[in-house]
């Protein structure tokens, strides 16, 4: 077998699940071409053009952030501050904040402008291993802004795997009416973004302060008339039966989840949907009622974790950090923090050629300074990052 690259002398997490734990390979290697892996295991003779030595690193599959929000403009650090004093979220939604503050100065900046921020919120993220990402819109909520939100998301795919969510169900945007936004967005703005493929995906926030799970129900419905997949904000300050929502539809994913019941788990668990949990959300907003990781555990549902970068509830640039906080508030495990920014993060994604080190899967990894897995969820800062490979799209 001819490769044009060859990874030998590392030790390989490759997240397969034909294999037992994370897939650990003590003394193993990687073959690439032409982008993809062709042999992830144990090292054997091969003839490449390039012969990579990890010097025994810990190789993993790049890491995948499958909920961001990149594009916006404008930050929201005076809310951070009113929380510090008491504010909660729905106060500060009230008083014209929150989504609303952001919608206003995203509309505001130029593409240009906008891609300008994203691309260095992104170039972040990739310096801690991130090779695939999930970007949003959502702080249009108008037609043309929501397409130029996604349009500068899609530009952001020179350097990293991106797949694009139409989040135009974020929030009811100022002055306008509910019945007629969400009639625009199941007759207009879904048709328009398939038409012209500028997302994969599309997505709402199912909440008391957001969209009911009558409306939410008509935004999904719209979607999968035109043959986009779905996925939802479920269940993050109340109980609304989103997840079960979400899992009703086959979505990709349930995102937060803090209040889903254990009906909505069993939904979950059913359909196959991956519970995304967003541990930066739950640390800046003080929150204390934690997702139900042991009925997620017990039912077997996929969990992923993710930073949910945003600049009002989630300002986190650090998916290893994300781990960390997944751990520590959560008590997800070693294993699991892994497998919820690899495998399991694909799967919210509907991706099955990333997340994982094994043939045909694309050749994008992670090469880390660390001894053992532990340490890149241990460690609070600091770059153990050795090397990110990305092979393109």
């Amino acid at each position: 077998m001819q490769a044009d690259r060859i990874f030998t002398n590392a030790r390989l997490a490759t997240m397969d699940p034909a294999l037992p734990g994370l897939g650990v390979v003590a003394r193993g290697m990687v073959a690439e071409r032409a982008g993809r892996i062709v042999y992830a295991g144990p090292m054997v003779e091969m003839a490449a053009r390039e012969v990579r030595d990890c010097a025994g690193r810990w190789v993993t599959p790049g890491l995948i952030d499958c909920h961001t929000h990149l594009v916006y403009a404008g930050n929201r650090a005076g809310e951070f501050e009113a929380r510090l004093e008491g504010a909660r979220y729905a106060e500060i939604a009230a008083k014209g904040g929150g989504i609303a503050a952001t919608v206003a100065a995203t509309r505001a900046a130029g593409e240009a402008e906008l891609a300008t921020l994203a691309r260095a919120r992104l170039d972040t993220l990739m310096a801690e291993g991130v090779t695939t990402v999930e970007v949003k819109s959502g702080y249009g909520l108008e037609p043309a802004a929501e397409y130029k939100c996604l349009r500068v998301a899609r530009r952001l795919g020179d350097a990293c795997d991106v797949a694009v969510t139409f989040l135009g169900a974020h929030a009811l945007p100022p002055g306008v009416e509910r019945h007629a936004y969400v009639r625009a967005l199941c007759e207009e703005m879904i048709p328009f973004v398939a038409a012209q493929r500028l997302a994969d995906a599309v997505d709402g926030f199912c909440e008391t302060v957001a969209f009911s799970p009558a409306e939410i129900r008509q935004v999904f419905e719209a979607a999968q008339r035109h043959g986009l997949r779905v996925k939802l904000h479920a269940d993050q300050l109340s109980d609304l039966g989103g997840a079960a929502l979400a899992a009703a539809f086959g979505a990709l994913s349930a995102d937060h989840i803090e209040y889903t019941s254990e009906d909505g788990v069993a939904a979950l668990a059913a359909s196959g949907t991956v519970a995304v949990l967003l541990p930066g959300a739950f640390y800046a907003l003080k929150e204390t009622r934690l997702p139900p990781i042991a009925a997620l555990r017990a039912r077997g549902v996929p969990m992923a974790v993710s930073t949910d970068h945003n600049p009002g509830t989630s300002p986190l640039y650090s998916l290893p950090l994300a781990m960390n906080m997944a751990a520590v508030q959560f008590g997800l495990t070693v294993p699991e923090c892994w497998l919820g920014v690899t495998r399991n993060a694909a799967r919210a994604l509907g991706r099955g050629d990333v997340g994982v080190l094994r043939a045909g899967a694309k050749c994008h990894l992670a090469i880390w300074n660390i001894e053992n897995l532990a340490e890149p969820i241990y460690q609070m800062g600091g770059r153990l990052l050795h090397e990110r490979v990305w092979s393109g799209p």
